[in-house]
């Protein structure tokens, strides 16, 4: 039976620049490998999971064109922060003024970002995925997690969205843009915020609902693995570049909330992904030698780019986009493996 082949991707705002340039130039190592320019990332993957940032990017990768196949290449997801990622983190003087950098209300309006999401998604719901996703945010009325999984949206309308609500949900970062209020295609509302709150590195959450999905019915191939563990799986996690922001005790000593807000932020998106990147590495070494390498983390390195999640100036995209380019550079040889193992499950 062939294995599940599953990607995930974290949040990290502006930073999803550097996961999308690894994964554009390892679509261009599988296209090549496979000899066919017209399958795109989306189409070499049979599960897809994203947190925030990588929200979107999963719903870009999953989105279907007229063949129901994946709509957009790595490339022009990429494009979405290269070219447009200005807008999405721009505001007026006075804005900045009046929301004292985020501490009396929110950076960001969101309306600029949603309004890209709709040029991107228009009236597509989250049913029509050509892949099980798992995508998080968080629910802050009823206080639980949710999941945008297209396998739910196709059983169930409850379940289903617009997928220009589910990346608008996921990305909500507090401080940062006001929470998503949406409605299922059943009008049910939900009052939602970014996913990175509890699991900014979705690839435990991915792991947990791949073992229930029948994947010979969705995907239509009766070799593919129903309900699979571990050891019918390959994981493939993507960071959105490392934080080693340094906090000191003489500076957090008598800090209070204001002083917490940021680095509390930052301290729970960066720890969770370390957490469920021990945790899923632990798993897979319990496997026998041949499937412990299944699950592969890439952490890339910020290099000279602002850790911040919405410095999206002209310097400091480019920055990102190098950081990415670097780490493609730097380890090629591992892309080529990786697209091997791919397409042995293709």
């Amino acid at each position: 039976m062939k294995k599940i082949r599953i990607l995930s991707i974290d949040g990290g705002g502006i930073r999803g620049i550097i996961p999308g340039t690894i994964l554009t130039q390892l679509e261009k190592i599988l296209q090549k490998k496979d000899n066919n320019s017209s399958y795109k990332l989306g189409d070499y993957f049979d599960m897809i999971a994203g947190t925030s940032t990588g929200g979107i990017l999963a719903c870009l990768y999953l989105v279907p064109d007229e063949n129901n196949r994946a709509r957009y290449s790595a490339q022009e997801a990429l494009d979405l922060y290269l070219k447009k990622g200005h807008i999405i983190f721009d505001r007026p003087l006075m804005e900045k003024i009046t929301s004292a950098g985020g501490i009396i209300h929110e950076k960001y309006t969101g309306t600029s970002l949603y309004s890209l999401l709709k040029h991107y998604f228009g009236e597509e719901t989250l049913d029509h995925f050509i892949k099980p996703s798992l995508i998080t945010s968080y629910e802050i009325t009823d206080r639980n997690a949710i999941f945008f999984t297209s396998t739910d949206a196709r059983d169930n309308g409850l379940y289903n969205f617009k997928v220009r609500d589910v990346a608008r949900a996921t990305s909500a970062a507090p401080t940062y843009f006001p929470p998503a209020h949406i409605e299922s295609e059943s009008g049910q509302s939900f009052t939602l915020v970014d996913g990175g709150m509890f699991a900014n590195n979705p690839a435990l959450c991915a792991y947990a609902e791949a073992r229930k999905i029948e994947f010979s019915k969705f995907l239509n191939d009766p070799e593919k693995t129903d309900k699979p563990s571990a050891k019918d799986m390959i994981i493939l996690s993507l960071g959105t570049g490392s934080v080693r922001k340094k906090y000191s005790y003489k500076h957090f000593e008598h800090a209070g909330e204001i002083a917490w807000l940021q680095p509390v932020i930052d301290i729970l998106m960066s720890g969770n992904s370390e957490t469920v990147s021990y945790q899923l590495t632990q798993m897979f070494l319990t496997l026998d030698k041949e499937n412990q390498g299944n699950y592969i983390r890439l952490e890339p390195g910020l290099k000279e780019a602002c850790s911040e999640m919405d410095i999206a100036t002209p310097e400091n995209i480019n920055n990102l986009y190098q950081a990415g380019l670097t780490y493609v550079h730097d380890n090629y040889s591992t892309l080529e493996k990786i697209a091997d193992m791919l397409l042995e499950q293709q």
